[in-house]
């Protein structure tokens, strides 16, 4: 159960760093680079997506979801590595101006983007941003925005650790019917707990999750550690205080919904209902917004249109086209393990190829598409409960 990299991973890993290490000191990444400029349209725009910048990584690491992770020090190297790369860091908007040909840009943009609102964003990013005068947008569930509560990601995570160190063995016929396809996979040793999890969230609404959360706590007999200690989110008064130093939101779902797995009128609740909340307790326009999972459909888009927003950011690792669909920008999702050679020390050369995107150059990457269609089960749901509205302007029902 534990997340140990397996011998395929690890063989990729040791190809990467060596293609990067030819790369970086042969000069080719340069060339990659103005390669991914003149297919982009002349401006590569690149927009990386961070979610948890931790201290003690070392000790998050056994806790907490791996690719959540990453720490300050590295934090630092990617936004400096970015820099000596060309990249001019940039707003949301700027480099939306650009892609839409309302301005011009002079050098590549990278814009620096947080999913979740996690505290330690607040307690050790913002500090380090500031500092180098880098600006980011934070992208807030905002139900979570000043409460004690955790992410149904992070309370699955927790709970199954729980399990397994307590040499618990569920009894599947005792818990949710799903609950086989994300604990079947870990206690057999197919999956990481963190893969099978991802798959799991992917493939259920928040609904499930929460069911299947309550009876494992109901498994384990309940108590205080079975809620995780790691994972707090920004009070209101943190987010106004990034706020006021310029720093961006925008809008992430209320309860961090994937929205392809719900029905439309739950989709315009979370879209329309996020924004509201967000302008009325921070006094700010919020125009940007960020799928949860990384999905997104038609319909979805046409909610964000139809509401005010200007941007939606996936989680594709793609590159940006001068031209492009602002509603579908790509975003390239980093952790520590991203930077990280075979011995477990930090790569420049790793990182620098990363950032430059020089493995989907050579189609050493595997994309995931973000582009989904709504689940028939979610829209049939709703149609049972007599509530089939369609995606009107405003949230309004068609």
């Amino acid at each position: 159960m534990g997340e140990v990299m397996g011998a395929g991973r690890l063989a990729r890993r040791v190809v990467k760093v060596a293609a990067a290490g030819v790369l970086h000191y042969s000069g080719m990444r340069k060339a990659m680079a103005a390669y991914r400029r003149s297919q982009s349209g002349g401006r590569r725009i690149l927009i990386v997506s961070y979610h948890r910048v931790v201290e003690d990584l070392t000790g998050e690491m056994q806790r907490s979801i791996p690719g959540l992770l990453i720490s300050q020090e590295t934090l630092r190297r990617h936004l400096e590595e970015a820099a000596a790369a060309g990249y001019e860091f940039a707003s949301i908007g700027d480099a939306v101006g650009v892609m839409t040909g309302r301005r011009v840009a002079k050098r590549d943009l990278c814009v620096v983007t947080f999913d979740d609102g996690y505290r330690d964003v607040y307690r050790y990013a913002y500090p380090l941003l500031r500092r180098m005068g880098v600006p980011a947008i934070i992208y807030l569930p905002t139900d979570f925005i000043g409460t004690n509560r955790r992410f149904n990601h992070d309370r699955l995570f927790h709970l199954v650790l729980r399990a397994g160190q307590r040499g618990f063995r569920p009894y599947f016929s005792a818990l949710p019917g799903p609950a086989l396809e994300l604990l079947g996979p870990v206690f057999s040793g197919k999956k990481p707990l963190s893969a099978a999890l991802d798959d799991f969230i992917g493939e259920h609404p928040a609904g499930v999750l929460l069911e299947l959360i309550e009876a494992l706590e109901q498994e384990l007999g309940g108590g205080p550690d079975l809620l995780p200690e790691q994972g707090e989110l920004m009070s209101w008064d943190e987010v106004r205080r990034m706020a006021r130093d310029g720093f961006e939101f925008g809008a992430h779902t209320l309860g961090h919904t994937v929205l392809t797995l719900e029905p439309p009128e739950v989709v315009t609740r979370e879209i329309v209902e996020s924004k509201l909340a967000i302008e009325r307790e921070v006094q700010i326009q919020v125009r940007d917004f960020a799928y949860c999972n990384g999905w997104y459909s038609d319909e979805i888009i046409a909610v964000l249109k139809a509401n005010g927003f200007r941007s939606g950011v996936t989680t594709e690792d793609l590159p940006n086209r001068i031209g492009g669909d602002p509603f579908t920008l790509k975003r390239k999702v980093l952790w520590e393990n991203f930077s990280i050679g075979v011995l477990g020390e930090y790569s420049a050369a790793l990182t620098g190829c990363q950032l430059d995107d020089c493995f989907g150059v050579l189609g050493m990457s595997r994309p995931v598409p973000g582009r989904r269609t709504h689940s028939s089960a979610a829209v049939a749901a709703s149609r049972l409960l007599g509530r089939s509205e369609g995606f009107g302007p405003k949230g309004e029902p068609t």
